[in-house]
């Protein structure tokens, strides 16, 4: 599966009394709300940030947008529709180099002389990844 730069597809917006609701006809289960419609058309934008980079690392196929023409027959009475722009080398970039928590054990009398050295854990970890891997850790870190 080729990887776009950009993607576009419509989303169908309906306002309530609670917010506004977002859908996107071709993308069924990507669906988000906000209080506004400025709130709903940013959580539009991230949760389809986020659909489509999840679909990329699942290798599932991402449809081609229908024409507007075919999304205009596909809304409710009380929908309005708009076009939403993902560029993606961006989302990439963020989602892997996002903070992921994990959870370890170490013996106490290793933890007790960690934290009296005030060592930080993450930092310890992450270096010691590194070098495991492989991979240059620049002077100074």
């Amino acid at each position: 599966m080729s990887k776009k730069d950009v993607y576009r597809f419509w989303a169908a917006l309906h306002h309530a009394e609670e917010g506004v609701s977002v859908r996107f006809p071709d993308l069924p289960g990507c669906n988000t709300c906000g209080d506004t419609a400025e709130e709903a058309f940013a959580a539009a934008r991230e949760a389809l940030e986020g659909f489509l980079y999840m679909m990329e690392e699942d290798n599932d196929p991402i449809p081609d947008p229908s024409s507007l023409d075919v999304i205009l027959t596909q809304l409710e009475p009380d929908e309005a529709v708009c076009e939403v722009h993902v560029y993606m080398p961006t989302v990439r970039e963020a989602m892997e180099s996002k903070a992921v928590k994990k959870t370890l054990t170490v013996p106490k009398w290793l933890n007790d002389a960690a934290e009296q050295q005030n060592l930080n854990f993450s930092q310890v970890l992450q270096e010691g990844l590194k070098r495991n891997l492989g991979i240059a850790i620049p002077d100074g870190k």
